[in-house]
């Protein structure tokens, strides 16, 4: 996919230009007429201002960017990284959670498991996959499958992209905070590498509770935080209007995130964002991921599960 429909308030001006660029070449092709000096010139400012936009994109426009309609969701990467991939299905406790996709697969023939958070593109969709926000057994499927990984050796994959743990009664009353915090533990063991990449999104528990990995990866219009800007926002300001100077604050970059020693790893996107091209977006996070994968595969598991525990306990480390 590498075209695009949909665009963010502050690449109007950049889509107004294209479409002039479109517009003329329509013109001269169908009345005959040069007009490609005038064509030269607003492609060169059009490549002049997308530099502009695209190389200085504030945190909440990486937000925006991270929530394109368009951007590719975890199943999308599986089918460009991944080959011989099977989905299994449910927790068996409860039922299947459609938000949280996962089973084996193979990377460059290496057998892996991967896990992750998937939304859906339209209404129905969003709605059967609970606009990509897991239940219980959303995350009790995840452990599930990685608890399966571990007994066969397998190397796991979690792609995680959720604005959020799902908040209902319904999630509370099937124990969505034990849930989580079972993962937390459970994945702090698992004797296998375990490479998270952050694609999209990353709110919250729900976000943590498939991300405690030996390498943390994260697309660089991703975002990871312990609350999203509009909410928190509404905490602190009583308003929602002031999620720009909120976004800012939290630091919820992949940039910020790399200099706090949170996330191990930057992936880059094509420019403009991950949505303009899913097939280059996969290519460079399955690089990455096979590195990862490559160098972790040396250490010992004990040495490997000491390692992601300290990894994780020196985040929780401030000073006063």
């Amino acid at each position: 996919m590498t075209e695009t429909t949909f665009h963010l308030d502050f690449e109007r001006p950049i889509v107004e230009l294209e479409k002039r660029i479109a517009e003329l070449s329509r013109q001269a092709e169908a009345d005959g007429l040069d007009l490609s000096q005038e064509i030269d010139r607003l492609q060169r400012r059009a490549e002049s201002l997308r530099q502009q936009v695209y190389s200085n994109l504030t945190p909440w426009q990486r937000v925006q960017l991270s929530r394109h309609p368009q951007r590719p969701y975890a199943l999308d990467y599986i089918g460009r990284m991944l080959t011989d991939f099977v989905e299994l299905h449910g927790d068996r406790a409860f039922g299947d959670d459609a938000a949280v996709v996962g089973g084996p697969a193979r990377l460059d023939g290496m057998p892996i498991m991967v896990v992750g958070t998937q939304s859906g593109r339209t209404i129905a969709q969003r709605q059967q996959r609970n606009f990509g926000m897991p239940h219980p057994e959303g995350y009790r499927k995840a452990l599930r499958l990685m608890r399966l990984a571990a007994r066969c050796g397998r190397p796991i994959l979690s792609l995680v992209d959720t604005s959020a743990a799902y908040p209902g009664i319904e999630a509370e009353e099937r124990g969505q905070a034990e849930a989580i915090a079972r993962n937390l533990f459970e994945m702090s063991h698992l004797e296998v590498p375990i490479v998270v990449a952050i694609i999209g999104q990353g709110g919250s528990g729900g976000a943590i509770g498939l991300a405690v990995g030996d390498r943390i990866l994260m697309l660089e219009n991703a975002w990871y935080s312990v609350i999203a800007p509009e909410a928190c926002s509404t905490i602190l300001f009583k308003t929602r209007d002031r999620k720009e100077e909120a976004a800012a604050a939290l630091q919820l970059t992949a940039q910020n995130l790399k200099q706090q020693g949170i996330i191990d790893s930057i992936v880059p996107e094509p420019f403009g964002g991950a949505h303009r091209d899913w097939d280059e977006a996969a290519s460079l996070l399955k690089r990455q991921v096979a590195e990862a994968f490559s160098e972790l595969r040396t250490i010992p598991p004990a040495a490997l599960v000491e390692q992601r525990i300290r990894k994780f306990c020196a985040m929780s480390q401030y000073t006063e």
